[in-house]
This record gives structure tokens, sequence and C-alpha cells, in this order.
């Protein structure tokens, strides 16, 4: 998948380390990305992520900010 090139390096957190990582920031620090499908989203989310499905990433990246650390899930 080509999209991963844009997110190099990468470091892997487990779900407690991304809740610490999360912690007193904002988003306005971090953007919380979900890559699953739209009826996954609307089922459930964490508030505030953004939905990109992974299938559309590569045409999307521009909606991220690249100044900022992107959380994906």
């Amino acid at each position: 998948m080509r999209w991963k090139q844009f997110f190099t390096p990468v470091q892997s957190m487990n779900s407690e380390e991304a809740r610490e990582f999360m912690s007193g920031k904002t988003l306005d620090e971090f953007t919380l990305l979900d890559v699953r499908q739209p009826g996954e989203y609307e089922k459930q989310h964490i508030p505030g992520s953004k939905l990109i499905p992974v299938g559309e990433l590569d045409k999307r990246l521009d909606e991220l900010d690249p100044h900022k650390p992107v959380l994906i899930y």
C-alpha cells in the first residue's frame, strides 16, 4: 500500500499508550484517524476522530495536517 510511505517513521502503541499520549492534549495538537468503513464508524467511534477509510487514504492525504502527529485506528 503506497500510503504507508507517508506515515514514516511509524511507532506502534497499545491502547493505554494512546490514552496517555492523548491525555492533556486537545484535538488541535494531533489527528485521530479512523480508517474503518463508514458503517463501522457510524456504529461507534472515538469522539473527535476523522474518518478516512483505508481504501481512500492515498487519495485524501491532503486532508491531514502534515505538521501534527496522526494516531490511526
